[in-house]
């Protein structure tokens, strides 16, 4: 019998929708600040995943301004196909509200944006037998609208708000036999979060909610897998029924910390007298008959392709010029933009943290006159770097107001490799006076580096959503915010590797 681990989709990939086409899967993730948006996966199995694109991949498709706060932009993603075309429809939320994307191909080029004449977010889209084509939203509200000029035709029609419990959002609708059913998140995208599930003989209702409502949630257990909801549900080509949704794995002493974000979990679906029922979402499942390993992420990049490969991303936007592969080929060129990682417009482009432990090392040409080195984000607010300028190396850190050096030493001329690790090992929970130091209690350290030497080491309950807030995750990535940098190469392996290193240093 063969097993799966969850998350299928580690890191920040939250709210998941997927849709099948002949025995190939493909999923979409929220992307919010962050450019590309909407990334795209495909998978034959529903458990390997391997990211084939962004939706969202150009300027024109995407403006984020530079006044886009953290965790504002592209929410909740909705992908299906329909007659022989992908439908993408999601709302900017920094900028004209819900529209669609269309593409004859998952991996695109996917068409410019057609506006949704509604208001709301987390839109749906499902066709009935007659070709109408149905917008659902949170609220939860549905309207008959022309998919190629947005046009609402019909409605906007309340139809079912869930259970009771606040904000119901995630609205999916399906036809399945002889009823349309109605999945919606509802409780909070936190520890309430949950699943129901409502059904109509018709799009337009009357809706009757499931006996057994919630369908899914995990609030209020132990469970490792914590905030499960905003679901999809889709049938696999052998006729089983999955689940894909997003949850946290939060860390540390009480209270709990969860640092990569909400990340993409999948769960067997059985139906019990015409109405699904799923979970617990566990660690470890009994795997879907089909099985089909995909090449993974590569962990070292050395830059020698023509383009960036599509799991990079950049806050806001990747503006013209602040990027090069041809400058210095074999090396990703950054040119500054903006003078400092605590305001937007900055050069940076990372990666999404995707273990709870890692290692990551880059190396980087920095030149007498540049800025630049390797930062571990959250937001402007909230990040640890490792940076290196006028012929030292420094370690900051940002956390809400407070903008600290914590270690420093000097560097040679000439290139240097930049390290940030991230460990779980030796957490222990505070004990009395005991308590103040680095390791009581938090989800994980975060050592950075130079050179094999380690400068610093901090708490990382300080790069946490519990801490930042927000809907994201950590992205760790390069950046220059002075003249120009060459970076030769970035690796990103899943385990520590340093042990004993020092604890907390100081340059103040």
């Amino acid at each position: 019998m063969r097993m799966y681990d969850n998350p299928v989709i580690g890191g920040f990939h939250p709210d998941p929708s997927v849709c099948r086409v002949g025995e190939d899967h493909y999923l979409v993730c929220s992307s919010f600040e962050y450019f590309p948006g909407v990334p795209i996966f495909h998978s034959r199995d529903l458990v390997h995943w391997r990211q084939i694109g962004n939706v969202l991949d150009r300027p024109g498709q995407l403006e984020l301004p530079d006044d886009t706060e953290a965790s504002g932009g592209i929410y909740a993603p909705t992908l299906r196909y329909h007659d022989g075309r992908f439908y993408m429809i999601t709302t900017n939320v920094s900028g004209p509200g819900n529209f669609l994307v269309t593409s004859e191909r998952p991996e695109g080029p996917w068409s410019d944006p057609v506006l949704i004449d509604l208001p709301g977010i987390d839109p749906d889209l499902a066709w009935d037998e007659d070709g109408s084509c149905w917008c659902t939203v949170a609220g939860v509200m549905t309207a008959r609208i022309d998919p190629m000029t947005g046009k609402v035709l019909e409605g906007p029609l309340p139809i079912w708000s869930g259970t009771g419990m606040q904000h119901p959002e995630a609205p999916h609708l399906y036809r399945i036999g002889e009823w349309w059913y109605l999945l919606v998140a509802e409780g909070g995208t936190a520890h309430g979060h949950s699943v129901s599930v409502a059904r109509a003989r018709s799009p337009r209702g009357p809706y009757e909610a499931a006996p057994d409502n919630p369908v899914l949630t995990h609030r209020s257990t132990d469970l490792p897998i914590q905030c499960t909801g905003h679901a999809d549900l889709v049938q696999a080509a052998d006729g089983s029924w999955w689940m894909l949704l997003l949850g946290t794995r939060p860390r540390g002493w009480f209270p709990q910390f969860h640092v990569l974000g909400r990340e993409t979990f999948l769960a067997p679906v059985g139906w019990v007298d015409g109405w699904p029922r799923v979970g617990p979402v566990r660690e470890r499942h009994e795997a879907p008959t089909a099985w089909h390993p995909v090449e993974l992420l590569p962990e070292r990049d050395d830059f020698d392709a023509a383009d960036l490969a599509p799991y990079w991303i950049s806050p806001r936007s990747r503006r013209e010029g602040s990027w090069s592969l041809a400058d210095r080929p074999g090396h990703l060129t950054l040119h500054a933009t903006g003078d400092s990682l605590d305001r937007p417009g900055h050069t940076f482009v990372g990666r999404r943290q995707q273990h709870p432990e890692c290692s990551v090392a880059a190396r980087l040409d920095g030149g007498p006159a540049s800025r630049a080195g390797l930062s571990v984000r959250m937001d402007e607010a909230h990040h640890y770097d490792i940076e290196v300028a006028g012929g030292e190396a420094s370690v900051i850190a940002r956390i809400g107001p407070v903008r600290q050096c914590v270690a420093r030493r000097p560097v040679a001329a000439g290139p240097v490799t930049l390290t940030v690790e991230i460990r779980t090992e030796d957490l222990v929970p505070p004990t009395g006076r005991q308590a103040s130091g680095l390791r009581a209690g938090g989800p994980d350290v975060v050592v950075l580096g130079i050179d094999g030497e380690p400068l610093a080491e901090l708490d990382g309950r300080y790069l946490s959503t519990q801490v930042a807030g927000g809907f994201t995750g950590r992205v760790i990535g390069m950046y220059v915010t002075e003249g120009t940098a060459a970076f030769d190469w970035f690796d990103c392996s899943t385990f520590p590797v340093h042990k004993g290193l020092p604890a907390f240093n100081s340059c103040l």
